[in-house]
């Protein structure tokens, strides 16, 4: 099944119901027998690991059709990210052979893990801030897994038992602070860790589409694609392709990257593990390819869908501070 972040006309968020027709909201739902407006994301995912849910919701969805209850375009109400408030965002680097290689790194023998915050979150539509003192923003197609239910030391086998769907991310990362030789200027170094480079505010835009683990595997291969899109020059407006491959090139697969997390970090219903990114990174470009504002980056995953943001600069951020 395919769930919808959304915001009311009132300015709250919502879930609704992706169908073939279009959008049936939480509120056009809630005229039948339960009230999915109600639902946070954490209890959606506790929800579609119970056997009866899908049963269930389905039932549901095929009363509101006999009820005539009309499904609308989603392009009406204001997309939200679909994982709003993670207890934890863990990320895995060089997990795509090709990546590796194309930074001169050797492929890692067990995944590498580093670790973004709920502040970093921002929806389809919303602005990639540049922050004050990096001029080096690239952007990272990943597949991101949500969590369906408390992980402590599972196993490969059990894994999956414990994932609740899939989401579109975009791993934004300020490459000088990172401190990539091929961002920085000379003189310049790093901050030795990737806190600042990776974490940043606005510096993970997540899809309004959570795709249920039924619906697709990733060992299939699911095409990741991402583009830069000009805001300046002549070619203004017109997609640049970055990145292109499948998912079915991960390193560490799904089922193994849970399995490796939970047996040292308890993840818990919610959590959102962003798997790592293929090839075609503007950093190792010649020369590299950084996003400037005004430019939009585009993060899209064959099956679950896309999220686009504009970029700007840390001057014309769009946010009230407190």
């Amino acid at each position: 099944m395919r769930l919808y972040a959304y915001e009311s006309r009132h300015g709250e968020p919502r879930v609704g119901v992706l169908t073939p027709d279009g959008l049936l909201t939480g509120a056009r739902l809630a005229r039948m027998e339960r009230e999915p407006t109600l639902l946070t994301w954490q209890s959606i995912c506790c929800i579609v690991n119970d056997p009866g849910w899908h049963t269930d919701f389905g039932r549901l969805v095929a009363s509101a059709t006999r009820h005539g209850v009309r499904a609308i375009d989603p392009d009406r109400r204001r997309p939200l990210p679909a994982v709003l408030h993670p207890g934890k965002v863990i990320c895995v680097g060089l997990n795509y052979r090709d990546h590796a290689a194309e930074g001169g790194r050797a492929v890692p023998d067990r995944p590498m893990l580093f670790s973004k915050f709920a502040n970093a979150i921002i929806g389809d539509g919303e602005a990639i801030v540049r922050p004050d003192g990096t001029r080096a923003l690239d952007l990272e197609v990943e597949l991101g897994v949500v969590i369906g239910r408390p992980s402590r030391r599972v196993t490969r086998e059990q894994a999956m038992d414990h994932v609740a769907g899939y989401v579109v991310v975009n791993d934004v990362s300020a490459r000088d602070w990172q401190g990539n030789p091929k961002a920085l200027r000379e003189g310049e170094k790093g901050d030795g860790q990737w806190l600042r480079a990776k974490g940043s505010d606005t510096f993970l835009p997540v899809g309004p589409v959570f795709v249920t683990k039924d619906e697709l595997d990733p060992r299939d291969g699911l095409r990741l694609r991402s583009w830069r899109i000009p805001g300046s020059g002549p070619d203004a407006g017109v997609p640049v392709p970055m990145q292109d491959a499948t998912t079915a090139d991960m390193l560490f697969d799904v089922p193994a990257l849970v399995s490796f997390v939970s047996r040292h970090i308890t993840l818990e219903p919610g959590d959102l593990i962003a798997t790592g990114t293929p090839a075609g990174v503007g950093v190792f470009r010649d020369p590299p390819v950084f996003l400037e504002p005004g430019d939009r980056a585009r993060c899209e995953i064959e099956g679950i869908g896309m999220v686009e943001n504009p970029v700007v600069d840390w001057t014309d951020d769009p946010r009230q501070d407190p």
